[in-house]
């Protein structure tokens, strides 16, 4: 763990959970697994409150826990699991480009919450969309049942682990923590619920859909509440599915910029073919044959059978061999590269980091040693045909920045300088490392200039909010236009102004998160990929 993930961790942390998880979490992260009263005694918490925070942690996936033989149960918090944490935005935004509204609730209940069951998501969801809905309209359960079934179909959403019946079953004492267990046929199985009703509107405290006051509703007695249906079966978001969602689309759009539109609507339809049969870490998708392929197109999408063959042939045959020929049965058999997909993508990022930060002709010589693998200077500056000076300085300015690595092979044992090759060459696992923790950086300091934005401007906003809830209450009972404008000028216009400043810097500072945290999912699943292949 470096300097910049664990800032990172503690910061995404502290914005979701507050200081006293924060400070659980950042010390399990610091220390590796520990067990719960020396995480107490170490951070000088007491004993309750560590066991509410790793509640809290655990319940959100962010840390694991194992018993060891002894009996000690040991916590270990998931950094990885952390860093997430900075992609939910994106993940609602998926989820409801797919599935429309009602995906995106159910996905952001899910990573509100950590995990939930089925009926409680249903019904919260229903609730919400009812809320936003024009008067006399409701939403039936059913239909958020049937969107969280396509998104469970799709494993999007896939179940918790649970405690095996057996464990529960013993005579003898329980052990000091339960182990979860789920068969794999079981993940995306959803359990037979006949949920009836309609979405309801939130009333205010004092009284309850009768109209009845509170206080003279008679106790409820709580020995007749009907058992939940599928009370115990817990339902999770599945982050890697929504990761092999976001490596298709790149895929699919740097074909698209590479080619045109019918290869890109090609590869989308053997990613989107073969997205449930491929494992999100496999390096090669399953073949698909060409019969398989023009039969899956989508409908509308007049190509024939010769020119979807065409453009297959072409997609192969690139240099980038995005997609390969595995086969000559069923018309030929092809397969997409996700490996090598993921190494040109992560390329074509440093390229563009390079010619941002150095300029084009700096851009030129990283492509060049890229292209050629290993280059002496005098190559560089032959090949370039860049003056020796300026090429001399910007090959070490990028060797400085680690974009290029220099390496020595010497003619004799002793490694004279005037006896020895300097070969520059581009490692590209190790730049995107470099790139990465780059980016962690960048992305803490994001979050603590908007943290800083919103800190300075705290009283201004607040003011805001109060004026705002005040014409709220006003206009819900009737006032004259007159009265609301009154309200309304209590804020002035220079406030107004700071204000507008304020939401378009946010703003500002939020897409750019987003854009960064867009280059670290590239680089990420880049390093993952080549580190199980090597």
């Amino acid at each position: 763990m470096t300097q910049a993930e664990i800032k990172l961790c503690s910061l995404l942390l502290q914005e979701h959970f507050g200081e006293i998880v924060e400070k659980i979490g950042v010390h399990l992260i610091r220390t590796g697994s520990q067990p719960l009263r020396v995480i107490a005694h170490d951070t000088g918490t007491s004993l309750d409150q560590v066991k509410k925070a790793l509640c809290v942690l655990i319940q959100h996936n962010l840390v694991i826990y194992q018993v060891h033989k002894r009996g000690v149960v040991e916590y270990e918090a998931q950094c990885n699991r952390v860093l997430r944490m900075l992609r939910y935005p994106r993940y609602i935004y998926t989820a409801k480009t797919l599935y429309s509204d009602t995906g995106e609730l159910i996905v952001e209940e899910l990573l509100l919450n950590g995990k939930m069951t089925m009926s409680a998501v249903v019904k919260k969801v229903a609730d919400r969309l009812t809320e936003t809905m024009e008067d006399g309209k409701t939403m039936d359960y059913a239909e958020v049942s049937n969107t969280f079934v396509r998104l469970v179909d799709t494993h999007f959403v896939q179940r918790c682990p649970l405690v095996p019946a057996t464990e529960n079953s013993d005579t003898g004492p329980p052990p000091p923590a339960p182990t979860l267990v789920i068969n794999e046929k079981d993940r995306y199985l959803v359990p037979k619920l006949s949920l009836i009703g309609k979405g309801k509107r939130r009333r205010s405290s004092d009284e309850d859909a009768t109209g009845e006051p509170k206080a003279k509703r008679p106790k409820q007695s709580t020995d007749n509440k009907e058992p939940i249906p599928d009370d115990g079966i817990y339902w999770q978001a599945n982050l890697d599915r929504f990761h092999q969602h976001f490596r298709d689309q790149a895929i699919v759009s740097a074909v698209a910029n590479r080619m045109d539109q019918t290869s890109s609507e090609i590869v989308r339809t053997m990613l989107r073919m073969s997205e449930v049969t491929t494992p999100s870490g496999a390096p090669f998708t399953q073949p698909l044959s060409s019969n398989e392929i023009f039969r899956s197109l989508p409908v509308g999408y007049n190509i024939s059978k010769q020119v979807l063959d065409q453009y297959l042939t072409l997609l192969a045959d690139d240099p980038l061999e995005f997609v390969g020929k595995s086969g000559d049965s069923g018309g030929g058999m092809y397969v997409i590269n996700l490996h090598k997909a993921l190494g040109s993508l992560a390329t074509a990022t440093l390229e563009s980091v390079v010619q941002e930060r150095f300029g084009s002709r700096c851009a030129r010589i990283f492509r060049l040693v890229l292209q050629k693998k290993h280059l002496e200077q005098k190559q560089v500056e032959d090949f370039a045909m860049i003056p020796a000076k300026e090429a001399k300085d910007m090959l070490y300015k990028m060797l400085s920045e680690n974009f290029i690595s220099l390496q020595e092979i010497p003619k004799t044992p002793d490694h004279a300088p005037s006896r020895t090759f300097y070969l520059y060459t581009v490692n590209i696992l190790s730049a995107a490392r470099m790139l990465l923790h780059r980016c962690y950086k960048s992305v803490a300091n994001l979050i603590e200039r908007r943290q800083f934005e919103t800190k300075e401007n705290k009283r201004l906003l607040e003011k805001s909010q109060r004026v705002e809830a005040i014409i709220a209450s006003m206009q819900a009972t009737g006032a004259e236009e007159a009265q609301l404008q009154e309200i309304e000028e209590m804020i002035t216009a220079p406030e107004r102004q700071q204000l507008e400043t304020l939401k378009r810097n946010v703003n500002k500072l939020d897409a750019c998160e987003i854009q960064v945290d867009e280059t670290i999912f590239l680089l990420e699943s880049y390093i993952e990929s080549t580190m199980k292949r090597q």
